[in-house]
């Protein structure tokens, strides 16, 4: 069985798909006033919004709102909203901010073969370091729950294009599930049902990719997939798995539908995969220090070149490739020890002339790191494990993916 496969999928039957579809719940997080504005919108029409826990709303009381969720479930399925598309994939194209179109194929991940572990040798691994406190939150609303939305994407390292290519060539004769603007700015998206015929050519790519994939590797536990967004997510549904196997027998095991997780495929090496890298300001520190230790232990002559600012002064840390695939991973383990033993603080900023702004206070320095290249992503991750934190980003907040299909997962 492959590790990428089609599922039952389920979509609402509702003339306006715009307020059904909402953005990831883990997003705008210290913004309440985007999601006032996606509750103004919805009012009292069916939505996703009623079966998902925005992250700006957990608070001490967020329990008690887990069981409205499973009831709204409930009651959709109890209406008749959902149409469902069994054995199924959807063929989906987001136009971004910039422009271009994001092709991605929404199926199930097989969680048996996805490790969210720094040290996983699984065929579906995290891109970034999981931080395990953020999980049981997330499977309070999971557990009992008949629903699942997907907003993980993940992604394959497919540099000739040859999973999805293949689709939009021939999506115009696929029957066309859904065509609307996503609320908020979340700009156009369709989506076309991928079924009989066409999903087992899917299929056979898909097998033929990750074959492909554990012969280039020499070993069945290659990794084929990583998860691009969406890893606490799919860390949960992982989590909840792991739970309800201990109350089932090995047999039940394979077709059991909490084994798998909805969520869309996407291709690393699509010219509308933009990764972007995130900087480190340090504060707090004596800067000079600081500089002198990471010239001590993390430098080598040739190594990775890093610009640094700090007050007025600036200059470039050139990283050991001795000590990792990726400057990221060996500036951050460098700080995370220095700042544990030394005192200070860390933050992660995305702009180059906001870090410059922030470095020349007192006490602080910054980090001007390089984007990570797409062909370093798969191979840092299997050289040196899960990537440390905020190491990069795909795309703004607004094009984070829209909870839309559902399945069912009892």
């Amino acid at each position: 069985m492959n590790v990428f496969v089609p599922a039952d999928i389920l979509l609402p039957q509702l003339e306006d798909m715009g307020k059904w579809a909402v953005v990831a719940c883990d997003q705008f997080t210290s913004q309440p006033d985007y999601w006032r504005g996606v509750r103004e919108t919805v009012g009292a029409a069916p939505s996703a919004l009623e079966l998902i826990l925005p992250e700006v709303e957990l608070s001490g009381s967020y329990e008690q709102r887990i069981p409205a969720i499973h009831a709204a479930m409930a009651r959709y399925l109890a209406e008749g909203l959902f149409r469902e598309y069994p054995v199924s994939f959807v063929y989906v194209e987001r136009r971004l901010l910039d422009g271009k179109i994001r092709p991605g194929l929404v199926g199930a991940v097989d969680l048996e073969q996805y490790d969210y572990s720094a040290d996983a040798v699984s065929a579906v691994r995290a891109t970034e370091r999981t931080v395990v406190e953020r999980i049981p939150p997330r499977q309070k609303v999971r557990r009992g729950a008949s629903l699942e939305l997907p907003h993980v994407l993940l992604l394959c390292d497919d540099p000739e294009d040859r999973i999805l290519a293949p689709l939009a060539a021939v999506k115009e004769r696929l029957p066309l599930l859904y065509d609307f603007e996503l609320m908020q700015g979340g700009g156009p998206i369709k989506g076309w049902l991928v079924q009989g015929k066409e999903a087992q050519l899917v299929q056979q790519r898909l097998a033929a990719y990750e074959a492909e994939g554990r012969e280039r590797c020499g070993h069945e536990s290659a990794m084929l997939y990583a998860v691009g967004d969406g890893n606490h997510s799919l860390a949960t549904a992982k989590a909840c798995w792991e739970e309800q196997k201990r109350t089932l027998s090995p047999e039940q095991w394979a077709a059991h539908p909490a084994r798998f997780a909805l969520v869309e495929l996407e291709n690393l090496y699509d010219d509308s995969q933009q990764i972007e890298p995130i900087h480190r300001i340090v504060t707090r520190v004596d800067a000079a220090a600081l500089l002198e230790a990471a010239r001590t232990q993390i430098c080598a002559d040739g190594g990775f070149p890093v610009p640094w600012v700090s007050g007025g002064d600036s200059g470039v840390l050139f990283l050991d490739p001795a000590k990792g695939q990726l400057p990221v991973g060996i500036l951050q383990n460098f700080l995370d020890a220095y700042l544990a033993a030394k005192g200070g603080e860390i933050d992660y900023i995305h702009d180059d002339e906001a870090l410059r702004a922030l470095a020349a206070r007192p006490g602080a320095v910054g980090f001007l790191l390089p984007a990570i290249g797409k062909e370093q992503l798969f191979r840092g991750i299997i050289a040196d494990g899960v990537l440390p934190r905020k190491t990069f980003s795909m795309g703004h907040a607004v094009e984070k993916r829209y909870y839309l299909e559902a399945r069912k997962i009892v």
